[in-house]
């Protein structure tokens, strides 16, 4: 194995409460209504700017789009904590020489708020977010573009995601796909197709890299 590429959300950070937030913020101002987190997940896939593009009453989009960002940004440090844990896989992985990706659903804007908060956007080789596709996972665009850009074969790569969507991308990519619930708050709870493997704490991951040597 050259490269490990995770999804971003629910997978390399706890992030989904503050996307809930910044959706509920958005729909709550702009259409007067209140929707829950549920409802919010069923609509992911395209990047935040495609959700309100593709799901708001009101056609104020523009500015709709500029308070999402504004609410993720004012309330990511509150409400997404760094994860130590996630930290140290990431410098132990870079350490080891494996290759370090990102292939998201999320736009750009919000993930580079999120990695720089976090402090990891020096981390990765290679990052694929939802402006630099034009088909979501569970197409597997993302990933073929990661992978040519990493300049490496299908199966010299792993594929970490805790969504359906990221289970789908991975094997239509012909990757190994490992599915993760290790983080409090995560997309899917049970995969309709099944990951090569499951893992439930972040640690099993440096475990489980000795077997693909």
């Amino acid at each position: 194995m050259k490269a490990i590429i995770f999804d971003f959300d629910g997978t390399l950070a706890d992030t989904l409460p503050v996307c809930f937030y910044a959706f509920q913020s958005v729909f709550k101002d702009f259409d007067n209504k209140e929707v829950t987190p549920d409802e919010i997940k069923a609509m992911f896939g395209p990047s935040e700017t495609g959700i309100i593009r593709e799901n708001l009453l009101d056609s104020n989009y523009d500015k709709a789009i500029e308070l999402y960002y504004e609410k993720y940004s004012e309330k990511h440090p509150e409400l997404v904590p760094k994860n130590e844990e996630i930290n140290d896989l990431l410098l132990f992985l870079k350490k080891e020489g494996y290759k370090l990706g990102i292939v998201t659903g999320k736009a750009s804007k919000s993930l580079f708020i999120s990695l720089d908060s976090l402090n990891i956007s020096d981390l990765f080789d290679v990052i694929i977010t939802g402006d630099d596709v034009s088909t979501p996972k569970p197409h597997p665009e993302g990933l073929n573009k990661a992978l040519a850009k990493l300049k490496i074969n299908n199966t010299d790569a792993i594929f970490l995601g805790d969504s359906d969507a990221d289970i789908l991308a991975g094997k239509q990519a012909n990757v190994h796909t490992i599915g993760v619930h290790w983080l409090p708050n995560y997309q899917t709870l049970e995969f309709g197709v099944q990951p090569d493997q499951m893992l439930s704490d972040i640690n099993d991951f440096k475990q489980a890299l000795k077997n693909y040597r």
